[in-house]
């Protein structure tokens, strides 16, 4: 009962009474005094007051300031050896106090009993204690590697951005700076002096090459740009090659003649895909210019749909100046640079990006196969339709 009170005593005065180091060390002193005189008054080393003790430092230990503990630990092993020499050498002052061995019996079961449930609900509360500071250390632990990811991520982004706003200003700075050099020049050369018929015609068609490029360069850098900002709608259905590619390939076929290269195609036009019709033309469009851009005079260029596990292939293969292993690597990403055609087009370098994206988009693969001085193939891989 003595020890029930001092131990709600204690409690309170750290617990609401804010001051748990003076309750420690009240409960400590008084612990030990108590056991003690329970050593004179319950049989000494016969009676189960040592089991009391043990446990009285354990539950110590679990409460006091790690400098302390080996103070009190000390105190408490010194404290029960002194107390089972004094008996030894002076038993008369530790009386035998159980009237029969059944009381004993009582006395020493009861108090195992106990000592056992209070060192289980310590231990029980300690390592609820431990598993809870686990789990908090976990979860921050794994809170920081989510916040560094997304810092990387972040990184990677912002370096995206900027690798992209570098080459908008790249492409601003260079490429379109020229074509008006280039009218600036020919209004300047028609104000100051006479041209003749003959050097006009000559003049204008160069420039209007010039303009026409440029036209389609601009095109596609406003259109990719509107995709990285805005996003892009994508609209997708069943569409025939017919319907979506046919007037297409009419066009380039038309282009494809000015530099006296064949373009023909191989396909069952009314094959059925899942697409955006405005996206696969643009697709379709950049890749045989490309095909065109990169063919010698006299060269030929086929365009092939094949379907292949519930895929429809779309092939457009060139016998122009293929593409290197290097060149490979980095073509479908922004460090693909500016390239120059068999007659020396100029290209603005996002032309096969955007066809990726787009591609990808629309739930399709897009990838190729080429080798220096051997030609190029580019495949499109779109979903079937039924």
């Amino acid at each position: 009962m003595a020890t029930l009170l001092i131990c709600l005593f204690v409690y309170y005065l750290s617990r609401y009474g804010n001051k748990p180091r003076p309750a420690v060390i009240i409960f400590t002193l008084v612990s030990n005094l108590l056991f003690t005189g329970n050593f004179f008054y319950n049989s000494g080393t016969l009676g189960p007051s040592e089991f009391f003790m043990a446990l009285c430092i354990l539950l110590q230990l679990c409460i006091l300031p790690k400098k302390q503990q080996r103070f009190w630990l000390t105190l408490n092993v010194l404290l029960v050896l002194a107390l089972n020499i004094l008996e030894y050498l002076h038993p008369q002052l530790v009386p035998y106090t159980y009237n029969n061995a059944w009381s004993r019996f009582l006395d020493m079961t009861s108090a195992y009993v106990v000592v056992v449930i209070v060192i289980y609900y310590t231990i029980t509360y300690l390592r609820r204690n431990y598993d809870h500071e686990k789990r908090s250390s976990g979860d921050r632990a794994t809170s920081i590697e989510r916040k560094n990811e997304q810092i990387m991520r972040q990184n990677h982004e912002l370096e995206r951005i900027n690798q992209e706003r570098n080459k908008l200003l790249s492409i601003i700075a260079h490429d379109l700076r020229s074509p008006l050099s280039n009218i600036q020049n020919y209004l300047e050369l028609v104000t100051e002096y006479g041209l003749d018929t003959e050097e006009r015609r000559m003049v204008e068609g160069d420039l209007l090459k010039v303009t026409r490029r440029t036209n389609e360069m601009l095109s596609t850098l406003l259109l990719w740009s509107k995709g990285q900002m805005d996003g892009v709608n994508v609209k997708l259905g069943y569409v025939t090659l017919r319907s979506t590619l046919f007037n297409t390939l009419e066009l380039e076929r038309a282009i494809a003649l000015k530099k006296e290269i064949t373009l023909s195609a191989d396909l069952d036009w009314d094959i059925k895909i899942v697409a955006d019709n405005d996206m696969l033309q643009l697709v379709i469009r950049n890749l045989i210019n490309n095909a065109i851009k990169f063919t010698h005079n006299g060269g030929e260029i086929v365009f092939k749909a094949e379907q292949i596990d519930g895929e429809c292939w779309l092939i457009i293969r060139d016998t122009g100046i293929g593409i290197t292993p290097e060149k490979q690597a980095e073509l479908f990403s922004l460090r693909a640079g500016a390239t120059f055609g068999t007659n020396n087009e100029k290209g603005v370098g996002l032309g096969l990006l955007l066809c990726k994206e787009f591609t990808e988009l629309q739930g399709g693969r897009i990838w190729l196969e080429s080798s220096p001085g051997e030609g190029t193939a580019f495949y499109v891989a779109m979903p079937a339709g039924s």
